[in-house]
């Protein structure tokens, strides 16, 4: 596995819905004094129930944040891809099998922490039908997706395919312990 100064200080940080971007953003961020970003708190409205912004403000916003001189920025947001991959100087890609982010995801509408990474100001997350949909169903498979996209790319990549290859770099890189 490269070494975590390996990917520079913009790092993006990939995965389908529920599997620890994150709580890994917040741990790379703990360790290189680097500061994260989750743009599911740019793309969303504060203080609503996972409320969208329009379109335009998200994606000026999220222009606004890839334009740092460092970052971890973690979310997909396909279609800002290209302009977050220009920008970026490493990638890791985290996927897991959907039944364990399927559990995760149950478990953070269940207990709902305020102080979860990534969490939404002021939002209370609640059970939805479309997002157990999109994790069971619509985005399966969508690891391999940033997978290939992220080969296309010239970016050092690091890719943790399982829970344990994900333990491992939180080892390796004496990371602080996931919650």
């Amino acid at each position: 596995m490269l070494p975590s100064h390996s990917l520079g200080e913009r790092i993006v940080v990939l995965g389908p819905s529920n599997a620890g971007k994150s709580t890994l953003a917040v741990a790379l961020s703990a360790k290189l004094g680097i500061p994260a970003i989750h743009l599911d708190q740019l793309h969303h409205l504060p203080n609503t129930d996972w409320q969208p912004r329009p379109e335009p403000e998200f994606a000026a916003l999220h222009d606004a944040a890839i334009l740092g001189e460092r970052w971890i920025m973690e979310g997909n947001y396909t279609r800002l891809m290209p302009q977050r991959f220009a920008r970026a100087t490493g990638a890791i890609l985290i996927t897991s099998n959907h039944w364990r982010r399927f559990a995760r995801y149950l478990r953070r509408t269940l207990v709902n922490r305020a102080g979860r990474a990534g969490h939404l100001e002021g939002a209370k997350d609640s059970l939805k039908w479309e997002m157990v949909h999109w994790i069971l169903v619509k985005t399966r498979d969508s690891g391999a997706r940033y997978s290939r996209m992220l080969e296309t790319s010239s970016l050092p990549v690091i890719e943790c395919r399982t829970a344990g290859a994900l333990n491992d770099l939180y080892r390796q890189w004496d990371l602080p312990p996931r919650r």
